[in-house]
């Protein structure tokens, strides 16, 4: 019984330093991704995704890139106060707070296929990869849902009204 309950307290006393050294739940990690696009081939469309920041400290997307389209750019929609919609690259990335995320969502920051490579469906996948300044680079597949509802549970975001992806042409080179 002794030798028992010496093992237990000599447990219960290297526990601590067990759980000290196990690697914590840190870094990048991307949640719900998803593509619209207008289909056709030199069309445009959007990646929409949520980027979740588990480190102590601050990151940036600072690059995306995929081999789908001729340009793949960060891009940020707002609205005037007459209510117009515009949409711009944003080349110096989105910050990712530590311990929070940000969102890449319809009618706000999103990344943006421009000429596109050949036609995409529902269900087809587009390869994506992302470059953080200090989580490094992430890659990740992005399925293509054209009938993705605003509020439905994979994509909680709502659109902003006047934003349609389907329409935009990619500017000439």
């Amino acid at each position: 019984m002794r030798l028992t309950s010496l093992i237990a307290a000599a447990l219960l006393i290297a526990a601590p330093a067990f759980a000290q050294t196990a690697p914590a739940h840190q870094g990048v990690h991307i949640e719900n991704p998803y593509a619209r696009t207008s289909g056709g081939i030199g069309g445009t469309g959007g990646i929409f995704l949520e980027i979740a920041n588990h480190a102590s400290t601050d990151d940036r997307l600072i690059g995306v890139a995929s081999d789908i389209a001729e340009r793949v750019e960060m891009h940020t929609s707002t609205a005037s106060a007459g209510g117009v919609m515009s949409m711009s690259a944003v080349p110096e990335g989105f910050p990712i707070p530590a311990l929070q995320s940000h969102a890449l969502k319809r009618g706000g920051d999103h990344i943006m296929l421009m000429g596109l490579r050949q036609k995409l469906e529902n269900g087809d996948v587009i390869h994506l990869t992302l470059t953080f300044e200090k989580a490094g680079v992430v890659t990740l597949d992005v399925p293509v849902d054209n009938a993705r509802k605003p509020g439905a549970v994979a994509d909680p975001m709502a659109d902003m009204p006047g934003m349609d992806h389907g329409t935009m042409e990619a500017p000439a080179n």
